[in-house]
């Protein structure tokens, strides 16, 4: 799953999540917008929803995602709620990344979707920019405004106007293990940097290899590079330089190469090694950590709260069997990244605006919600809508951060260099984690990238 949302919350935000995630992540027991015409409204909401909905019998919609697997089952869920609360029918469109290219392809043959769900902010100023994009309708902002902080809410804006709705998010600060291979080990959950390495050690001292690294997709690259850069160089470079306001040779994002390599630089401490780790696609990254009782492939995994959609594809038991900490602290304090999943109007009319004041709305995010692996930055869900104790958690700590955060930095940048397969950074940190010592060659890929992406703003 791409579930790459992102944001980084800094201040109050950190001390709100810190209080909420440190020490104990162990899981316990676990609306009509632009053209409508002002008729039948449709009736006010049901017993248990939030938001009225507009009779919509013969419309037909699309939406496309770049989701796959049991995250698209579930929110096709979602949908099948919408369709029985209007009489619309949504198909589900299966993206591709990146979707800015795959939406220009639609666009260019007269079929575009009615909604995209973009996964950067950068993504959703390009489609403004392309004239692709439509602002949001009343009905859908008045939700917005409803039930989400005010920056949720700005960074859906474009030139002051909504366009993106954010529906998903994701706590990207996590370590999930495999908790019999940490008790036969005698490891503890590690809260520094130093103590990661020296739980690695234990473990891999115990015949288990640590760290299980999906290099095959470059997205979960950049994620361990943000939460290392965060909490090392912290968030004032870490703004610059998701604006490409220092370079990437800068000395900080040296240290932050040197730091990764401690890990990504020791063969044995990479399930397959480096080789291993760059033919491995993030679904096997986590199960291949959760499957072979306390003899797996590794022992630790590195990635968001959504994991547990896949280590739900395993035997293992979320609470019990798989276990999670915050990703360690690298500086003075530990990083906190998460991101989202916004809804964006492409063909505007009645059914569309009233689909995405849907997803603007409790209703939809609870229905996902209920069914793990995911989390949304709607500060009206119900936190005991979560089913378990680290989702609520999770919860807790993304509304408690309130404005203070700040987007993934990949997700910021335009999409050449944070958000294609093959190319830009996610192409730079897969031949970095290839070769971990050449960390002079890795900063000058990046600046090159970079600034010729920056340079054009594609």
């Amino acid at each position: 799953m791409r579930s790459r949302s992102s944001t980084i919350r800094t201040g109050r935000a950190v001390g709100a999540a810190a209080a909420l995630l440190a020490g104990g992540l162990v899981l316990g027991a676990c609306s009509g917008g632009s053209g409508d015409d002002g008729k039948d409204k449709g009736s006010p909401p049901s017993a248990g929803a939030s938001v009225s909905l507009p009779r919509l019998d013969g419309a037909k919609l699309e939406i496309a995602a770049v989701w796959t697997g049991q995250e698209q089952t579930n929110f096709k869920k979602v949908l099948a709620e919408f369709e029985k609360r209007t009489g619309a029918k949504v198909t589900f469109v299966p993206a591709q990344d990146p979707i800015i290219n795959f939406l220009g392809s639609k666009i260019a043959g007269g079929q575009p979707p009615d909604v995209a769900m973009l996964p950067q902010p950068g993504a959703i100023k390009q489609a403004v920019d392309k004239g692709w994009a439509k602002p949001v309708g009343p009905d859908a902002l008045k939700e917005v405004r409803k039930n989400y902080s005010q920056g949720w809410q700005d960074i859906g804006k474009v030139g002051g106007k909504q366009y993106g709705v954010y529906y998903k998010a994701a706590n990207k600060s996590l370590v999930w293990y495999n908790a019999k291979v940490f008790e036969n080990a005698g490891a503890k959950e590690p809260a520094t940097w130093k103590d990661l390495l020296t739980t690695a050690q234990a473990v891999y001292d115990s015949g288990v290899t640590p760290f299980s690294v999906p290099g095959a997709d470059g997205w979960p690259l950049t994620d361990w590079f943000e939460n290392v850069y965060l909490s090392q160089a912290g968030p004032e470079k870490y703004d610059q330089l998701a604006q490409h306001k220092i370079k990437w040779t800068d000395p900080s994002v040296k240290q932050a190469l040197e730091t990764l390599a401690q890990i990504w630089g020791k063969k044995d401490y990479l399930a397959g090694g480096q080789n291993g780790a760059l033919q491995t696609e993030f679904p096997n990254s986590v199960t291949q950590t959760f499957t072979g009782g306390d003899q797996p492939k590794a022992a630790m995994v590195y990635e968001g709260d959504f994991v547990q959609v896949n280590i739900g594809e395993t035997k293992a038991k979320v609470g019990t069997d798989a276990k999670v900490f915050p990703f360690p602290a690298v500086g003075s304090s530990a990083p906190v990244v998460s991101g989202g999943d916004a809804a964006v109007v492409l063909k505007d009319s009645r059914a569309a605006q009233a689909l995405v004041a849907f997803l603007a709305s409790p209703d939809a995010a609870t229905i996902q919600a209920k069914l793990g692996g995911f989390l949304s930055p709607n500060k009206n869900v119900p936190v005991s809508a979560y089913p378990n104790s680290v989702q609520q958690k999770i919860a807790k700590a993304l509304i408690a951060s309130g404005d203070d955060f700040r987007f993934d930095m990949s997700d910021q940048a335009p999409q050449a260099f944070g958000g294609t397969p093959g190319k830009g950074e996610w192409k730079d940190l897969q031949d970095f984690l290839k070769n971990p010592s050449d960390v002079t060659g890795a900063q000058a890929a990046l600046e090159k990238d970079a600034a010729a992406a920056y340079g054009s703003g594609s």
